[in-house]
């Protein structure tokens, strides 16, 4: 009779999901559509967490959006805070949304999970191997002004095109003839510098670019910093890496999100498909401590040299819509409207009523907004002795101890308005009007910082999910078969019982892309051949398959499957993660701008 293996699965799913880190660019090779940030790399410190920045692209025909989110040391004076964006015109500026961010990189983050089945082995065992609850669903718990002419009329090296404050930020926009004159503006404008940066800059000039300069207000602290959206009719997206070289630190991280219409990818840089096999899938918490190097091995591999990119998701946008509630993107009950006209005993209570603060007494306050904290510590501050749990869940109480000189109506609600209302509306309105969202990963070192990244859409790729599942079914022998997302199963002995060590040479990346406006990738480099004949020596090495191995999954009585599933993240083998890098105190960054043409505008269904 032939021995088919009737398999039971578990409920249990064990689960690696790795955190969002961040990236942090630069500047362009040629007069493209192209711009960076730049923040001082010199002696002293400043509140920018180099490995901290994420940006998301939104394509509107010819108009692109850059949204900036800027992670910082808050151990670190505000007035330290400045940073520069090379810009080929002067753009618009808008206050970003902070938990847009949190929500597009929590629905986003890729998650290694791990299936349980058991062979059925006879006698009365249910065939359930609970590894011990691991979360089922597959997912871990978490995760303007003119420029003066001086008295020859002749206008002088460094003038400032516009200039405005927003929110926490003032900006100006310069435009310079001479290097050592901008290099001298912004050092009496109180703007840091490395003197590293001046070829650089020098660059910028001859290709004819303008400078966005960026400095918290007088009356701003660090913990008020908050995104920023550039707004450019350019019709192009890229990454500028030139300027972070300054004081990159080595295999750092990029990471980036786009909204349009269907799948975006690099133009000029590669694409890389991750061999799965440097995945340890029975150790996942191992995942997260490994992935930035399995990328990075990846993305340095030959065809890719350093210039190339994993996606680590491609698919609908309404992937984000649940964490929109959860990370508090916007509500209908914000108001700006009534702080008008409040007293400052009163604002405490009116934010509660919109659900934007929930203090509870010798306890803690939830702030349902990151920069609600800041705007009350400005503006209606907490007396001394007093801790904001107290003070703000019942201000009537110590109403004669409230700082009435901080207080300004006005000011406060049009802070609210630009700071809190605005973006979440506008975050919610791009969410719910672009169809397709993409997120991408590299890393990237000072050395290979030569090329800015360009990128497109293509409306013939597959979708790429961020959960990738395993299925492991436990044989009555005590060995164990891990079948990968992408069908491919490996022979898992009972001693050791861990992940096979296949051979050091065994490459990193399993395919090498380049990939055009429309049509299928073009493959460069393909190294699935060499990972199957990997896995077939070890399996073979193993006895594996048996001679009679049977149907995995099909139960002998009614020659039905068995139901396990694979899970949704085989995403044809992409290659997925990011990872937490706890560094701070990071000296520089360089973050981008720019933009390609993604398409005509459509909305969601």
């Amino acid at each position: 009779m032939n021995s088919m293996r009737l398999l039971f699965a578990t409920t249990a799913v064990a689960t690696a999901s790795l955190c969002a880190a961040a990236l942090t660019f630069a500047t362009p090779q040629t007069a493209e559509a192209c711009g960076g940030t730049f923040c001082d790399a010199g002696p002293m410190n400043t509140p920018v967490d180099q490995t901290g920045e994420n940006i998301l692209f939104v394509i509107d025909g010819a108009q692109v959006e850059a949204h900036i989110q800027i992670q910082y040391d808050p151990e670190t004076d505000a007035d330290k805070f400045a940073w520069v964006i090379p810009v080929l015109e002067v753009p618009e500026f808008e206050v970003g949304s902070d938990p847009l961010f949190q929500a597009l990189l929590g629905s986003t983050v890729p998650s290694y999970g791990l299936n349980n089945q058991s062979e059925f082995c006879g006698g009365g065992d249910d065939g359930f191997d609970n590894d011990g609850g691991a979360d089922p669903s597959g997912t871990a718990g978490g995760t303007t002004g003119a420029g003066e002419t001086d008295s020859g009329g002749e206008p002088p090296p460094t003038e400032v095109l516009a200039e405005q404050t927003l929110g926490a930020f003032e900006i100006v926009v310069l435009q310079s003839t001479d290097v050592n004159d901008l290099m001298q503006w912004l050092g009496d404008n109180g703007y840091q510098q490395d003197p590293a940066a001046e070829p650089i800059f020098e660059e910028y000039l001859n290709e004819n670019y303008l400078f966005a300069a960026f400095k918290l207000t007088t009356s701003a602290e660090v913990d008020q910093i908050h995104p920023v959206v550039l707004k450019f009719n350019t019709g192009e997206a890229c990454i500028p890496l030139r300027l972070t070289k300054i004081a990159a630190q080595e295999d750092m991280e990029v990471r980036t999100f786009f909204l349009g219409n269907s799948r975006t990818v690099p133009r000029n840089y590669r694409h890389v498909l991750v061999n799965p096999l440097k995945i340890d899938w029975l150790n996942l918490a191992n995942v997260a401590e490994n992935y930035k190097d399995v990328i990075t091995q990846a993305v340095d591999a030959f065809e890719a040299n350093g210039h190339a990119f994993v996606t680590e998701y491609a698919g609908q946008t309404n992937v984000i819509d649940p964490f929109m509630q959860q990370f508090n993107v916007f509500q209908a009950s914000w108001s700006a409207a009534p702080f008008a006209t409040a007293e400052a005993v009163d604002a405490p209570g009116i934010l509660q009523s919109q659900g934007l603060l929930d203090c509870f007494p010798g306890q803690f306050c939830n702030y349902m907004h990151p920069l609600l904290s800041g705007l009350l510590a400005q503006y209606v501050p907490v007396p001394d002795g007093l801790e904001d749990s107290d003070f703000y869940s019942n201000p009537d109480a110590y109403a004669d101890l409230i700082d009435l000189d901080a207080w300004d109506a006005q000011a406060f609600s049009d802070a609210m308005q630009q700071r809190i209302v605005d973006p979440g509306a506008h975050a919610q309105e791009l969410v719910q009007t672009w169809p397709y969202l993409t997120r991408m990963y590299t890393t990237i070192s000072p050395g290979e910082m030569t090329e800015d990244p360009f990128f497109h859409q293509n409306p013939n790729l597959e979708e790429v999910a961020n959960i990738r599942r395993a299925t492991r079914t436990n044989l009555c022998s005590g060995d164990s078969v891990v079948m990968l997302p992408d069908g491919r199963e490996i022979f898992i002995p009972q001693d050791p019982g861990t992940w096979p060590e296949f051979p050091n040479e065994l490459p990193w990346e399993a395919e090498v892309q380049t990939i055009a406006l429309q049509g299928a990738p073009m493959t460069l480099v393909d190294n699935n051949e060499i990972i199957d004949q990997a896995i077939n020596d070890w399996n073979l090495a193993h006895n594996w398959p048996p001679e009679d191995p049977g149907t995995p999954g099909v139960d002998t009585a009614d020659g039905e499957e068995s139901g396990t599933d694979s899970g949704s993240g085989g995403g044809g083998g992409e290659g997925c993660g990011c990872t937490v890098d706890s560094g701070k105190g990071g000296l520089a960054l360089t973050i981008l701008l720019g933009v390609i043409g993604l398409g005509v505008r459509r909305r969601r269904d």
